[in-house]
């Protein structure tokens, strides 16, 4: 797992970019096309790009390098003992390298006028505080954290819903945090915007940059520790020995023959066997795996 790190890196980093580029992007190209005005229905086209684009990453990467894309995931995660956090730093610098990447993609294609527009960066709305910030975006990030825990992490999730289910976790918060604080949730998210607007001469409030670092990492661990304690996922599924070429069939014909025994009068009535006896002898294949990261 060490010697595939780089390419788990790569894997974030290019995950994280493309969250930038379609998700703060699409912030830019609304304020373009509302003439520097973002109403409520604006909002949610951006909240639409987001889920998209989380989605798409999640099942382009998640088998790769968990598809995070967001270092309080991967903070939460090591918290709650799902990842290492001997890999946390580097999973953190290849998401804000990838963030940061996305920010220039989004100047190159906008050009100045994404400057202007401070590349889709998150800021405060009047009257919303600095603990207000931090209090919403660890409410946001929560509700991500929940989805992720439920649908990716848990092995009792139903398969292939992790990412759709993921990305619209994303939608909701924006819809109710957009106004406010941005709906950022993922300090990668802030931090690419904010630092290349500052390289190309525009104003980003740096200041502000405490709350999507601590309300995100709040909420998520918050998160992780609630599901561990409430719904209890199974962090353990016994290993089953896989039929075909991985061993020996065995028990699948006894059923049948006794069966055909029983037919003709051999064996007693009795001992025919039942459809759950069969299913029980026949047995069932290998575990079920998860596509988003590191499933223990």
């Amino acid at each position: 797992m060490v010697g595939d790190l780089p390419r788990r890196l790569v894997a974030e980093a290019i995950g994280t970019m493309l969250l930038v580029l379609f998700g703060a992007g699409s912030v830019v190209a609304a304020l373009v096309m509302g003439n520097n005005r973002l109403d409520y229905a604006a909002l949610g086209i951006i909240s639409l790009s987001f889920a998209i684009v989380v989605a798409l990453v999640i099942y382009a990467f998640g088998t790769t390098s968990g598809a995070h894309i967001n270092p309080a995931v991967t903070i939460a995660l090591a918290a709650g003992r799902r990842f290492p956090w001997a890999e946390v730093p580097f999973y953190i610098v290849a998401q804000l390298v990838g963030a940061f990447a996305g920010g220039l993609l989004i100047v190159a294609g906008f050009g100045r006028r994404a400057v202007t527009q401070g590349v889709g960066l998150t800021a405060l709305a009047p009257g919303v505080s600095y603990g207000q910030g931090i209090l919403l975006e660890a409410m946001g990030t929560f509700l991500l954290l929940l989805t992720i825990m439920a649908m990716a992490v848990d092995r009792r999730a139903p398969s292939g819903w992790a990412g759709w289910m993921i990305g619209l976790a994303v939608a909701c918060e924006i819809f109710v945090l957009g106004p406010l604080t941005g709906g950022s949730v993922n300090p990668a998210r802030t931090f690419g915007p904010y630092l290349t607007t500052s390289l190309f001469g525009g104003s980003a409030p740096w200041a502000l940059y405490g709350v999507y670092v601590a309300g995100p990492i709040i909420g998520a661990v918050l998160a992780v520790v609630v599901y561990d304690l409430v719904a209890r996922p199974v962090r353990e599924v016994p290993e089953m020995v896989e039929q075909g070429t991985a061993g020996e069939i065995v028990g699948a014909r006894e059923p049948q023959r006794e069966m055909a025994e029983a037919a003709q009068g051999d064996i007693p009535a009795a001992r025919q066997p039942h459809d759950e006896e069969i299913r029980d002898r026949v047995g069932h294949g290998g575990r079920r795996r998860w596509h988003l990261g590191h499933r223990r």
